[in-house]
């Protein structure tokens, strides 16, 4: 943080990383380093996440790092998502956002139960497998992933495909 005056973001995936970054970590950096300035929760710990922003200056901006926790993030004061479905699904994504920036949390509701299955399974064989299957069957991408990732399985693209036909 000291070697730029760029905005940074925090990004906390245990997932990936094998390490949950604490929310008095996050606090701690948050108040001694002004450019840090938002973090993406892809804990899966709705708990901690609700408890962080509670933490969190002001100025300090949360955005999901999960799809399917979105709107309880933003209905505790998170700001956004940073999305995989989005990529698939950038208007539907939209709209549940927008939704829940306006205050209409039983629209973003309505929208994310309308997603939530697809938000499931997309990250069944692993992130970027099922988005990119996704992006597949809608005509846009090639199923090619670069070794060690792998597409989808033959099952999860059928779900993938049985899912899709339900927006």
């Amino acid at each position: 943080a000291q070697a730029t005056d760029l905005p940074i973001y925090m990004y906390n995936v245990p997932g990936r990383t094998g390490v949950n970054i604490l929310p008095s970590t996050v606090v701690r950096v948050a108040n001694e380093c002004p450019n840090i300035v938002g973090y993406k929760a892809a804990s899966g710990n709705l708990a901690q996440i609700k408890g962080l922003i509670a933490a969190m200056p002001d100025q300090f901006d949360v955005f999901s790092g999960d799809d399917s926790l979105t709107v309880d993030i933003m209905e505790a004061g998170g700001v956004g998502v940073i999305s995989v479905f989005g990529n698939a699904y950038p208007k539907e994504m939209t709209e549940l956002v927008r939704a829940a920036q306006e205050g209409r949390i039983g629209d973003a509701r309505n929208h994310h139960d309308r997603l939530s299955e697809l938000f499931q399974l997309i990250f069944v064989d692993g992130n970027p497998s099922g988005v990119k299957a996704l992006m597949n069957i809608q005509g846009r991408v090639e199923n090619v992933l670069r070794l060690p990732l792998v597409p989808a399985c033959d099952d999860t693209y059928s779900e993938l495909e049985q899912a899709m036909t339900m927006l």
